[in-house]
C-alpha cells in the first residue's frame, strides 16, 4: 500500500466532506469513507485503487467535486471505481420521488460492475447498515424518519437486492456480515 497516496486521498474526503456529519449524528461523516476503506482492505488481493477510490466514494455524490477532479488527482481507474459508486441524484425531482428511481438504477448498473467496484458497493452498504443498526438499537424504529426513503419495506427491498447483485461475494466475511445486519434491521419487516 502506497502511503502517500492513501494520506492524499484521505486528506482531499477529509477536505471535501469537512464540516459535515452523519445524518442526525454529531459524528464527522468522514468516518463512513474510512470505514468503508478499512473493510476493502480486508478483501485478499484487492488493489491499492480500490482502497483509495472506498475513501473517495462519496466524494463525487455529495459534494461539488466532479469526477474529473478525481481523475486529475488520482487517475483514471480511481476516478472510474468512484463513479461506479456515485449514483446520479436526479436533482430535478424531489428526493422522496427519485428514491426508488436511483436505487433501481444504481442495481442495474451494479450487476454489470466490476469486482472491485462491487467491494466498494459492499463496503458502504456495509458501513451504512452498520450504523443503522447501532441506531436502531439505541433509538429505535422512528430513525427511519431521517432518511429520504422512510417505507421500511422498500429499504428493505433494496438492501436485498444489493445482496443479490453481490452475491458472488457471498465468501467474503464482509458480504455475510452484511446479510447478518439485513436481517437484524428488517427482522420485523420479514415477510411483509
Amino acid at each position: 500500500m502506497d502511503a502517500r497516496r492513501l494520506a492524499d486521498a484521505f486528506e482531499f474526503a477529509f477536505n471535501a466532506h469537512d464540516g459535515v456529519t452523519r445524518k442526525q449524528s454529531f459524528m464527522p461523516y468522514i468516518t463512513h469513507p474510512m470505514e468503508a476503506a478499512f473493510i476493502v482492505s480486508s478483501v485478499p488481493g484487492i488493489s491499492d485503487e480500490a482502497v483509495i477510490a472506498a475513501i473517495l466514494h462519496d466524494v463525487v455524490e455529495d459534494t461539488e467535486y466532479t469526477a474529473d477532479d478525481i481523475e486529475k488527482h488520482f487517475g483514471k481507474k480511481i476516478r472510474d471505481l468512484v463513479a461506479s459508486e456515485s449514483e446520479d441524484k436526479m436533482v430535478h425531482l424531489p428526493k422522496e420521488e427519485s428514491w426508488k428511481l436511483r436505487k433501481e438504477a444504481f442495481l442495474n448498473h451494479l450487476k454489470e460492475s466490476s469486482y472491485e467496484a462491487k467491494v466498494i458497493c459492499l463496503a458502504d452498504k456495509l458501513s451504512n447498515l452498520k450504523q443503522t443498526v447501532v441506531d436502531l438499537t439505541l433509538r429505535g424504529p422512528d430513525i427511519w424518519n431521517k432518511f429520504n426513503m422512510k417505507d421500511v419495506s422498500l429499504q428493505k427491498w433494496y438492501y436485498e437486492s444489493v445482496l443479490d447483485s453481490l452475491k458472488e461475494l457471498d465468501s467474503l466475511p464482509a458480504y455475510k456480515e452484511l446479510e447478518e445486519c439485513v436481517k437484524f434491521v428488517f427482522k420485523d419487516h420479514i415477510n411483509k
